[in-house]
């Protein structure tokens, strides 16, 4: 009955009705298949590490110092305290600055010829590989101060970070509707005042992912650590001094032949993805709780 009463008004409907409907159910097939191809990468990579790295997951592996090549056991304590040493480096050189030239672009200067070269060096800083930014780094500040340091490998990060943050930044402030801007104007108040109380908390979510990004972004590198805060096999007691890092650790547990390096250096990467990942949820529940 019900199928008759339903084959009834679909007759009384437009002529190219179901073709409509066929339509919307192919392109958004497509959509979804378009999507599971994007995330079957994602979900390649993580499963390939996490079978080859949890069988040398253990707690000695996060509470030892690493073992001269080739001897079982071991572990990576200090490379996760050098990683989020430098990460925390490279997050209070970089996150203000990138938030604040963001803001700089979206709301004091959007169209000026010197706002658009900002932006224009951006692009093209996003572009330049980090082995580039490792030497740079190295010519000017390691030489400078006569050693490799936790400084000198923050700083490196922190110019990587920079330029994916302003981007992420500017446009989630673009994105706050401008009546928002009129109304704070409207009750009087100083331009100041409206973007970080008004503009800033309106785009926190965005402005947040952007800044994971940047930290995602340098959470992996090698290469300018490699000229700029080296590697150490024992615990660094100053950040003016060389430091641990878990993407060095990988490189170093990865290019030796030994097979029992090589497992470590699948299970220093699947700690480095949680850690990422972990980031990224922490972020994301102080956010809820702070808008809750």
């Amino acid at each position: 009955m019900i199928d008759s009463a339903d084959r009834a008004i679909t007759m009384d409907l437009p002529s190219n009705y179901v073709v409509r409907r066929y339509k919307n159910w192919l392109i958004s097939g497509l959509l979804i298949l378009a999507t599971l191809i994007a995330i079957t990468p994602l979900f390649m990579v993580l499963g390939y590490v996490v079978a080859n790295g949890i069988g040398s997951i253990s707690m000695s592996f996060f509470t030892e110092l690493p073992k001269p090549m080739g001897e079982v056991g071991g572990g990576v304590a200090n490379a996760i305290v050098g990683t989020l040493t430098l990460i925390f480096i490279s997050s209070i050189i970089g996150i203000p600055i990138g938030i604040l030239s963001a803001i700089y672009l979206s709301e004091y200067d959007r169209h000026s010829l010197l706002a658009n070269a900002v932006r224009f060096t951006t692009d093209v800083l996003m572009g330049i590989p980090s082995i580039i930014v490792g030497i740079v780094v190295y010519a000017s500040l390691v030489l400078a101060i006569g050693h490799f340091s936790a400084i000198a490998g923050g700083v490196a990060l922190a110019i990587i970070m920079v330029p994916t943050v302003i981007r992420a930044t500017e446009e989630m402030l673009n994105l706050v509707p401008y009546s928002l801007r009129e109304a704070a104007y409207a009750l009087g108040f100083p331009k100041w005042r409206m973007v970080l109380q008004i503009v800033l908390p309106a785009a926190a979510k965005g402005v947040i992912t952007g800044v994971m990004l940047g930290v995602a972004r340098v959470a992996g590198e090698t290469a300018p650590l490699l000229f700029t805060a080296f590697g150490n096999n024992y615990w660094s007691k100053s950040i003016n001094e060389p430091i641990a890092a878990l993407p060095m650790q990988i490189y170093l547990y990865a290019t030796s032949p030994s097979k029992e390096s090589h497992s470590q250096a699948w299970a220093a990467a699947l700690i480095l993805i949680i850690l990422v990942i972990t980031l990224n949820l922490i972020a994301r529940l102080a956010l809820r709780d702070k808008n809750t």
